[in-house]
């Protein structure tokens, strides 16, 4: 009998020395270097659920202040199973956008990429990434926005504002995203029957992120199941128009004829399966990360008068310098009579950013410390916009604070959208939707906040009970 308690007590011994080891090397982990101070948090979770909890969006995140405070402007965790060092220092974020495609490369959560499928583009590098962005850019570059997408845009946001303001009250959130589709869907496949493209549009609208922004709530699952279903018959979709137009050889001058032509080249490193991917991620991305800045703009507008009335000064000057009264958005007005358009918002692209980045090839240094090949490296842009050593004020809507600065490229006190050397090929086209949208709102109606909006983030923005707005058509309305 004593053998076997003694075999017992040595096995339970044994346990304790490997699970103590182990907890050990998760808390103290390898590195040929100094690697930063921070805590690793729980073994496998890390602290990603602390990192979750909802906040403010105008704010850093409290997960990301307080350890700021505690360990610095660099610091060691672990986030969604994968240790990480976050960065909240300029030139040190900076460096990292600089080096992007060099020592870092642009890397996503699985939980994000997952239920984009397989054959998602979104995570590729090199000559296939920069092959994917010519394919893109010729819908969504500057020439295709500029020669196919404008005029159709303001004739939409015109429909669709004037359909709202009729019933006096919507949800800006919905509504902003159906327009977006509505418009983009035609671009993308012009041929489909009215029933189809209605069924296309309420799956894209049924795909959501909500299982990302709270991942631990019991009903997740549920949501995760809904938008795997929502995905599945929306590529089904794809897949078949895909299919049809290969086998008819029709021209359309849409998206498609542009994916069809690229898998018939004999240099081709792509397959159908990658494109009808690429559709449905751009379709999905265009409206939730366009609706949000949108939905943001309406906000901060609604709550500033001053910035209020200085957009409806540009945008009444646009209108009575315009030789066709009847005419919507020209180019020329949106890159060069908008100026304080574009300043006012400019802040508000960066909260779309994606903050992770991974070091795949060989060890950084950062202020002395080490970032290990193969961690994480977590930009963190919203600690450097609400720096009160950098701006003034830091917390308030000012657009006024960007005036007389360049308003499109990076700089270490500011993370434009899209900085870095894989720029993101969208956001040209989502602020083009966005000052289209702007303009037909101010320059048309009257509109308010229909109740006190709940705003955070957790981590990405978004507005969880909507945003309803009130609406009626202006008595000064100059068109």
């Amino acid at each position: 009998m004593s053998f076997l308690w003694t075999v017992a007590l040595c096995s339970i011994a044994l346990a304790v020395v490997k699970i103590s080891n182990w907890l050990y090397r998760w808390s103290n982990p390898k590195c040929n270097g100094k690697l930063p101070p921070g805590s690793m948090g729980f073994p496998i979770v890390g602290e990603t659920i602390e990192f979750f909890k909802s906040h403010g969006c105008y704010e850093i995140s409290p997960f990301v202040k307080k350890r700021m405070s505690r360990y610095g402007p660099l610091f060691r965790t672990n986030l969604f199973g994968s240790n990480t060092v976050v960065l909240t220092e300029p030139d040190v974020i900076f460096e990292v956008f600089r080096q992007e495609n060099k020592s870092f490369m642009l890397s996503y959560p699985s939980a994000i990429v997952k239920p984009f499928g397989k054959d998602n583009l979104f995570l590729e590098h090199g000559g296939i990434h920069k092959q994917l962005k010519q394919i893109t850019l010729q819908l969504l570059g500057s020439e295709g926005l500029k020669r196919n997408m404008i005029r159709d845009m303001d004739r939409a946001t015109r429909d669709h504002l004037r359909s709202k303001a009729s019933q006096g009250s919507f949800d800006a959130k919905d509504a902003v995203k159906s327009l977006i589709l509505a418009h983009f869907i035609p671009k993308m496949i012009s041929n489909l029957k009215p029933e189809t493209r209605r069924n296309l549009l309420d799956q894209i609208n049924a795909f959501n992120m909500d299982w990302f922004q709270s991942p631990f709530r019991l009903t997740t699952l549920k949501t995760l199941y809904r938008a795997y279903i929502a995905r599945r018959e929306a590529v089904k979709v794809l897949n078949d128009a895909f299919t049809r137009r290969k086998a008819s050889r029709d021209k359309c001058g849409d998206f498609l004829d542009t994916l069809v032509e690229e898998l018939e080249k004999e240099s081709v490193i792509f397959d159908q399966g990658n494109f009808i991917s690429l559709m449905f991620g751009l379709l999905v991305l265009s409206k939730d990360s366009t609706s949000i800045v949108i939905c943001m703009a309406i906000k901060f507008i609604s709550e500033n008068p001053k910035a209020l009335a200085e957009l409806k000064r540009e945008h009444e000057a646009i209108l009575q310098n315009r030789e066709d009264k009847e005419s919507g958005v020209t180019w020329e007005e949106y890159r060069h009579k908008m100026i304080f358009t574009n300043m006012s918002f400019r802040r508000h692209w960066s909260h779309m950013e994606n903050p992770l980045r991974r070091d795949d090839m060989h060890e950084q240094i950062g202020n002395g410390y080490t970032i290990p090949a193969g961690w994480i490296a977590a930009v963190v842009p919203s600690a450097v916009h609400f720096d009160p050593t950098i701006y003034e004020n830091h917390l308030e809507f000012n657009p006024w604070r960007w005036e007389g600065k360049e308003l499109r490229s990076a700089s270490k006190t500011f993370m434009v959208f899209g900085a870095g050397a894989r720029q993101c090929v969208g956001a040209d086209s989502a602020r083009l939707q966005m000052s289209i949208f702007i303009h037909h709102l101010v320059t048309k109606y009257d509109f308010s906040l229909a109740q006190e909006v709940e705003f955070v983030r957790s981590p990405f923005p978004h507005f969880p009970k909507g945003l309803p707005i009130n609406i009626s058509e202006s008595p000064k309305s100059l068109v």
